[in-house]
């Protein structure tokens, strides 16, 4: 006879914060958002810490190298997909890396010999305005100058004429040494009133850029999620069905961790790529998920997982629930993770940090789940909505929407994801559709941010761990939710009655 779980399946539309004392030192301005990304013993600090507590789902309608930039600039990490060849991954996960942030390896470079022709397509490709000029057009190559888009117009010079008639050599160029500090280059680069500074070994090999540009970036920015050279930090979705092949790849790339990316996680084959993976490369952090309960949690810690991802069935675009009759209630599956998860720590002594995956609509449901007891949130439609994201941005009459698909549509072709027996999809387990276009992420993710702070603050807390262990949850009816919302009649923007 099947197991009957007594509790009911809650989601975080019927929960509700109560709120606590707000002391006099609790403001907004106090609230920090760090939170550990990783395992780590109790007592010590996580290896990987986020600034604030957002990931971006592993999706193809989402974590884009752009994308992936803009949430580590504001202090969240992407998970670059992994629906795509293993070398076109890594070259996503470079991209990032190599994004212009403190010390960085050139992606824009070129032989002396090229045209400039040659030159205009390689900056249209990487989006850099300054090539690096080496021997043999590589990024470690003998410096022989720089080129920058100043230095042609491609109206007023023949573009089919050499690299080397335009570029600055680098007998007129100031450069540093291998051994320079970022502090030390940062200061050259304000003293000499330089826009670009190389960086090269005792041979005059090119190691490094630092631009003038990245100073006032990061004054910009100033919690961005970097790693101990200054650049930026990225994951990246793996499978259990390549992995031997495509982890390898992802570590040469620069990936700072990766994260097993199943709609059911409970499972062998998972247990038995973790093990493998830290087996092969402990240095390198993973997560593994997703799960909906406790055991299922235990399952994935005691077999090597750095984080566990909560959720089966809960995100906008996926019908898995609706198709196989499985999963649970996002509130729920949290709130008995936890629970879990404490008992993993006071056992082991090790935090297995949590991400909440699905079933957020609103703003307020970060909170709640955050309060619930997850370490950070990762989210799809929210994020597919902005700039940054890859889906097309396509006029309608009420305004512009994003292309929105989920990894278990039959656009994604994602089959290994939910392996249904065959080379492919036999049926679909998400939806394809449109998002509301919500413009650029750093304005996007601020106000998310601010809501956030906001209620942590009339919680009387100012850290994400005393936000866990003060607030306090209460259900709410039917009757009470409809309360929580207007009940007048509304104008839109223009004075109109709506």
């Amino acid at each position: 006879m099947a197991q009957i779980i007594a509790e009911v399946s809650r989601t975080f539309n019927e929960y509700l914060l109560l709120p606590n004392r707000t002391r006099t030192d609790c403001g907004p301005a106090a609230v920090d958002l760090r939170t550990p990304l990783v395992r780590h013993r109790v007592g010590e600090a996580s290896a990987i810490e986020l600034h604030a507590p957002f990931v971006s789902a592993i999706m193809q309608a989402v974590s884009s190298p752009e994308l992936a930039i803009a949430l580590a600039r504001n202090g969240g990490l992407s998970f670059i997909h992994h629906n795509q060849p293993v070398e076109e991954q890594a070259a996503a996960v470079r991209k990032v890396k190599n994004f212009k942030a403190g010390f960085v390896t050139s992606d824009t470079n070129v032989r002396p010999d090229d045209t400039l022709r040659d030159l205009v397509a390689v900056m249209r490709r990487t989006g850099h305005s300054t090539a690096a000029v080496t021997h043999d057009g590589t990024a470690t190559g003998r410096l022989l100058g720089l080129v920058t888009s100043r230095d042609f117009h491609p109206q007023r010079h023949d573009l089919d004429g050499p690299v080397s008639g335009r570029m600055t050599p680098l007998g007129e160029l100031p450069h540093a040494g291998g051994d320079v500090t970022l502090s030390e280059a940062n200061a050259r680069l304000w003293e000499e009133r330089l826009d670009c500074l190389p960086v090269l070994d005792g041979e005059g090999h090119l190691q490094h850029l630092v631009f003038r540009s990245d100073y006032a970036d990061n004054k910009r920015f100033p919690n961005q999620v970097v790693d101990g050279g200054k650049r930026l930090r990225v994951g990246a979705g793996v499978n259990t069905h390549d992995y031997r092949e495509r982890v390898p790849a992802l570590l040469e790339a620069g990936a700072d961790v990766l994260c097993f990316d199943s709609s059911d996680g409970y499972s062998d084959w998972q247990a038995e790529a973790l093990t493998w993976t830290k087996k092969n490369y402990p240095e390198i952090p993973i997560g593994g998920g997703n799960v909906v309960d406790g055991e299922a949690f235990t399952f994935l810690a005691e077999a090597g997982a750095d984080f566990v991802k909560i959720g089966v069935g809960g995100g906008s675009i996926c019908i898995t629930r609706d198709q196989k009759g499985i999963g649970r209630g996002q509130a729920s599956a949290v709130l008995d993770v936890a629970a879990a998860r404490d008992a993993f720590l006071e056992r082991t002594g090790d935090y297995v940090p949590l991400c909440s995956d699905g079933g957020l609509v609103e703003d307020y449901h970060v909170a709640l789940a955050l309060a619930m007891g997850a370490d950070f949130v990762m989210m799809g439609r929210y994020f597919a909505r902005f700039d940054q994201a890859p889906g097309a941005k396509v006029p309608t009459r009420d305004g512009f929407v994003k292309e929105y698909w989920g990894e278990g549509s039959n656009r994604a072709r994602n089959w290994q994801r939910y392996g249904q027996g065959g080379q492919g999809l036999v049926f679909e387990e998400g939806v394809d559709g449109y998002v509301p276009y919500a413009g650029d992420l750093n304005e996007g993710l601020a106000t998310t941010m601010a809501k956030i702070k906001s209620t942590m603050v009339s919680c009387g807390s100012v850290t994400l761990p005393e936000f866990q262990s003060s607030a306090r949850l209460t259900l709410v009816s039917e009757q009470s939710f409809q309360e929580s919302h207007a009940s007048v009649t509304l104008r839109d923007t223009s004075g109109t009655v709506a």
